[in-house]
């Protein structure tokens, strides 16, 4: 290989504060660049070397796509030969979506997902039996075995426990030949008409047929056409009822509970997923926390009195819509806008905040007339939730989110998915209650899921398996084992979210890249940092050249090269003051070199501060993995807050 082939040479770099800086970094190595603050790495790294990398790639496209994607300057540098593709894993947070987590993002969960659909036992959230499901043959078979001589009614469930009248669908099925339906347990006529109470809830079963199980021919053809007429409007589920014992069974195509009738679709990974709307919980869709209208921020002081701004949503007493029926609300109960709203009647308070119709009429005895009044009001609360889900304006829905408080789903109880998503399991374990474990345990699960798995189960399993532990490593690696799948990539810090970027791109196992990464050791404590050096060198076995952005010692003692930039900051710094070898840069007199050969040091001060005698004092913290802490803060000195990774400083 010629030697130009085994370096990056840049020429003539003056991005930023860099003086027409020319250099060669040797590529397939772990090169750390260092300096101090300002002193121009990160032009170099990243304004410079990944740039134009990004501009080279962007090259490749067509004119065409080109037009759209917009063209990159290219960076104040003469020449830069012998450059890789380049990926970048810099300090920014991963994705501020709500619906992004740890796991979606690692694609961990998309693998547990698929998991879950291929070997998951469904259980039924009625009785909590296993689900059975049944083929065609099977349900005939079953039938035969059991009910043989014997006289049945082949039923389809229509109907589970909705409200409604139904008259249209009576008089669907009435004009197709259908002539019996059972509602709610009693064999009914289909007439003209039909309806049932709208007001309560009903299960509807179609009445397909009346038979005797024989299994002559003619009779088994008939068997075997009412199953497949029930199957059809059943939505692939019958029911049957021995008219000797009046017992009723179920079958189904579909997973279904034994003793319930109760019937879930046949799992796939969408199921599973909370950004889909098979898998989702419909109440939260999905997030896991909703907006919940709170009546202590609509009435923050209620000291004060409705026509004094009391209500803070409909502000002082104004001449409008609102304030009418205000008024006409407090004729009805007999208060006065001017009282306090402690004083209100509780009546009258819950049509002001929940709405109300009525009508009422009001004798004047000194006019000796009646006058009639009538209130039909939304109710605050229901405005804002009304405003807040139906609303595309940005400015309303924030007003109206001023008014809430974000609570967790009162469904999902914060799972994100459906009851039935949630009633599969796999080893006792949902795929919630698997998504919360740390990284550290999750691997332990899987490590000993094998054994719990049948023969069969472990032949599907086998692969999904072997590919979830292989990220999970890469995870643990980079001392990210204290996280969940389940934790928001919101809440992450921006050195959490370089890791995983980093472990992903490990597994991604690509060869002959360059990776450039921004001081991916910031906020790792000391005990992960040998997993995080291990990880970069790892990557740089494989074939991949690795630039870090550093000033940590271990992480620059450890390095195959490097470059130092300085001597100073900003206007004085943008120069190369060392490079090679940390033996030959301990033996240069740069700032860098004195502290690590401890010439320099920082000096512990021999006076403490006392502070000025206040703190800031917080109760019952409870954020992530905080466990209901008390801390007091004292004020007017510097505070550290210190701990291993993931242990809830931030």
């Amino acid at each position: 290989m010629k030697e130009s082939e085994n370096f990056i040479d840049i020429q003539g770099a003056r991005v930023h504060n860099l003086k027409n800086v020319s250099l060669k970094i040797p590529r397939e190595k772990l090169v750390v660049i260092t300096g101090l603050s300002g002193s121009g790495k990160s032009s170099l790294a990243f304004d410079t070397i990944y740039a134009e990398g990004q501009r080279r790639y962007m090259e490749t496209f067509s004119a065409y796509i080109r037009q759209f994607l917009g063209n990159l300057e290219r960076p104040d540098v003469d020449k830069i030969d012998g450059l890789s593709p380049v990926i970048a894993i810099e300090q920014k947070t991963t994705s501020k979506s709500p619906r992004s987590t740890v796991g979606t993002i690692t694609e961990l969960y998309d693998y547990i997902r698929l998991l879950f659909a291929r070997v998951g036992t469904a259980y039924s959230y009625v009785s909590q039996e296993k689900m059975v499901n049944y083929s065609d043959d099977q349900i005939l078979q079953l039938i035969l075995e059991e009910y043989i001589e014997k006289k049945i009614i082949i039923l389809s469930p229509l109907i589970k426990a909705r409200k409604g009248h139904y008259r249209e669908l009576f008089e669907s099925l009435s004009r197709q030949g259908f002539l019996r339906v059972r509602v709610d347990g009693e064999i009914m006529d289909l007439k003209p008409g039909m309806r049932v109470d709208r007001y309560k809830t009903h299960d509807i079963e179609l009445i397909v047929d009346r038979i005797r199980v024989k299994k002559e021919e003619n009779d088994l053809k008939r068997l075997i056409d009412s199953i497949k007429t029930a199957m059809q409007y059943g939505e692939e589920s019958i029911v049957l009822i021995d008219l000797e014992t009046e017992q009723t069974r179920f079958f189904s195509r579909k997973l279904m509970c034994p003793s319930s009738g109760i019937s879930y679709s046949l799992p796939e990974p969408n199921s599973f997923s909370f950004n889909s709307p098979k898998g989702m919980c419909l109440n939260c869709k999905g997030l896991g926390n909703q907006f919940e209208v709170s009546r202590n921020k609509i009435i923050p002081d209620d000291s004060l009195s409705i026509e004094k701004g009391g209500i803070a949503p409909l502000g002082e007493m104004k001449s409008n819509w609102s304030f009418k029926q205000m008024e006409v609300i407090a004729k009805r109960y007999k208060f006065s806008l001017s009282d306090p709203i402690k004083k209100i009647p509780e009546q009258a308070l819950e049509v002001i905040l929940k709405g109300g119709k009525e009508k009422f009429s009001i004798a004047s005895n000194s006019l000796g007339i009646t006058r009639d009044y009538k209130i039909d009001y939304e109710g605050i609360e229901n405005f804002i939730k009304n405003q807040f889900d139906n609303t595309d304006s940005t400015g309303i829905k924030r007003w109206a989110q001023s008014y809430m408080d974000e609570m967790r789903c009162s469904v999902c109880e914060g799972d994100r998915l459906k009851q039935e998503s949630l009633n599969f399991k796999i080893d006792e374990l949902n795929i919630a209650e698997v998504s919360a474990l740390d990284l550290g345990d999750l691997y332990f699960w899987f490590e000993n899921l094998s054994d719990k798995l049948s023969t069969n189960e472990l032949i599907v399993a086998n692969q999904i398996i072997k590919e979830i532990k292989s990220r999970l490593r890469f995870l643990l690696d980079v001392g990210l084992n204290y996280l969940s799948l389940n934790r928001s990539s919101k809440s992450l810090s921006g050195g959490e979210s370089q890791r995983i970027r980093l472990a992903t791109q490990i597994g991604s196992q690509l060869v002959g890249v360059l990776y450039i990464l921004d001081e991916p050791s910031i906020g790792l404590h000391q005990r992960d940092n040998e997993k995080l050096i291990n990880s970069l060198q790892s990557l740089r076995d494989i074939g991949n050249s690795v630039i870090v952005v550093e000033h940590d010692k271990d992480m620059i003692l450890r390095a195959d090269h490097i470059i130092d930039i300085g001597p100073m900051a900003g206007k004085n710094g943008g120069e190369i003051i060392s490079q090679g070898s940390p033996k030959m840069l301990k033996k240069q007199q740069t700032l860098t070199a004195q502290y690590l050969n401890h010439q320099k040091k920082i000096e512990l001060p021999k006076i403490r501060r006392k502070g000025n005698g206040k703190s800031i004092i917080l109760s019952g913290c409870t954020g992530n993995n905080l466990k209901n802490i008390d801390v007091e803060i004292p004020l007017g000195i510097m505070i550290g807050v210190s701990g291993v990774s993931g242990s809830g400083k931030s």
